[in-house]
């Protein structure tokens, strides 16, 4: 009889593992179940529609560094199947990557359909079958495997890869937690924090290259590029905070004060050193018409307006009170978060199944035997820039061989 997996879950993990299996192990029957009528949705929707790959990070104890949570376990499995191994994956199946600047990969085509259509290819190619708008409801191990209840009826797998993605309610890992799997309860992770009082919607769309988040009264302190939103403020600067501070956030319920220092190259005693310099080299301009430190110019008049500088006022006119608060703006800017929006559609969590209930050489459950998982139903999550798709294709691949050598 025709051995089956079924991968539960038709996201970026679940198709990995899938044709993971279906190459090392031919004669396999391999069935993708999906709840939804799409997959491969945050592989559509990341990266802008461009679909960050990886990141050019590719030594595995470096790569490890990116995971607020789970790194000590990735660490031995990016020793296995790394970020160079993903480039050349995609190589070998004729998708050429491009890195950016900021380690970023991305395909060449700066089009994440590039990406599905070489997984639906590949899932074609190996006779992986596909069932969208198909909910598996329970899963019940037995002596010969396992018994399936889906919405199409029982079905009979021999191993099941959990590819589910994670779930913003913990009641969503019941069915998991009644196998006896540890839960770690999910938390929002990779998010944006929204600054409602601080009348910021005029300064929307201006981005530093170089800023420092800091959040007021806790070691927690990033920097990276900043983006100034609608609704407060974005960009590597924050989503690196918020990814690191998830449950910290959570339990303050997403109301704190963060300092931020607008060139984070530039301490306080050089800012300092600036404005002695334009007090007495530039003292008859225009304090509102001169940015210091290429600061955008919408920004820095709001900075001055803050620092309480009147329009008019030259840098030799400029009071000793006035200056120690201009210097405050731009070393410690002080705004009050009240709340988080999703960091565009790629919804992250922190939580899930614990690792302590996972075998790290196999992905296998240590609960259920014949049960694997991948991807983000793990407590495992890392900073923007890749490194949550990395997570998935290497938890996948570590999955998929196990399985493929095991049925």
């Amino acid at each position: 009889m025709q051995p089956v997996v079924a991968v539960i879950g038709g996201g970026a993990a679940g198709f990995f593992g899938a044709l993971t299996i279906a190459a090392h192990r031919p004669g396999v029957r391999v069935m993708i179940f999906e709840k939804t009528g799409k997959v491969l949705s945050k592989v559509r929707v990341s990266g802008g529609g461009r679909c960050n790959v990886t990141h050019d990070c590719f030594q595995p104890g470096k790569l490890a560094t990116f995971y607020p949570r789970g790194g000590r376990m990735l660490k031995k499995l990016f020793g296995r199947f790394s970020a160079s191994d993903t480039v050349q994956w995609f190589k070998e199946r004729g998708v050429e990557l491009k890195t950016e600047a900021d380690g970023r990969i991305f395909p060449v085509s700066d089009s994440s359909q590039t990406i599905i259509d070489l997984f639906m290819r590949e899932a074609s190619r190996l006779g992986v079958e596909i069932r969208t708008r198909c909910v598996v409801t329970e899963i019940a191990p037995d002596d010969e495997g396992f018994s399936l209840t889906t919405s199409e009826g029982m079905m009979r797998a021999n191993k099941v890869l959990v590819s589910a993605g994670g779930h913003s309610k913990e009641s969503a890992y019941d069915w998991l937690k009644n196998l006896g799997h540890e839960i770690i309860p999910p938390v929002p992770s990779l998010f944006t924090f929204n600054v409602p009082r601080e009348g910021l919607n005029d300064l929307a769309g201006i981005a530093l290259p170089d800023a420092r988040v800091k959040v007021e009264g806790s070691k927690w302190e990033y920097t990276g590029p900043l983006l100034i939103t609608h609704w407060g403020f974005s960009g590597p600067a924050v989503l690196k905070t918020s990814a690191w501070a998830a449950r910290d956030f959570f339990e303050k319920k997403y109301a704190f004060n963060i300092h931020v220092s607008w060139n984070a190259s530039a301490g306080e005693e050089a800012v300092r050193a600036l404005i002695h310099t334009y007090l007495s080299d530039h003292g008859t301009r225009k304090i509102h018409k001169y940015p210091l430190m290429d600061l955008p110019q919408r920004l820095w008049t709001r900075l001055c307006e803050r620092a309480e500088i009147e329009p008019n006022r030259t840098w030799a006119e400029l009071p000793k009170k006035n200056r120690n608060k201009l210097v405050e703006e731009l070393v410690r800017s002080h705004y009050t978060v009240a709340g988080k929006t999703t960091f565009k559609e790629e919804f992250v969590t922190a939580g899930g199944v614990a690792l302590t209930s996972v075998n790290a050489k196999t992905m296998e459950s240590k609960h259920i035997n014949g049960m694997y998982f991948s991807g983000e139903i793990l407590d495992v999550d890392g900073v923007t820039g890749g490194f949550n798709f990395q997570a998935a294709w290497s938890t996948a691949f570590i999955a998929g061989k196990a399985i493929s050598t095991s049925i």
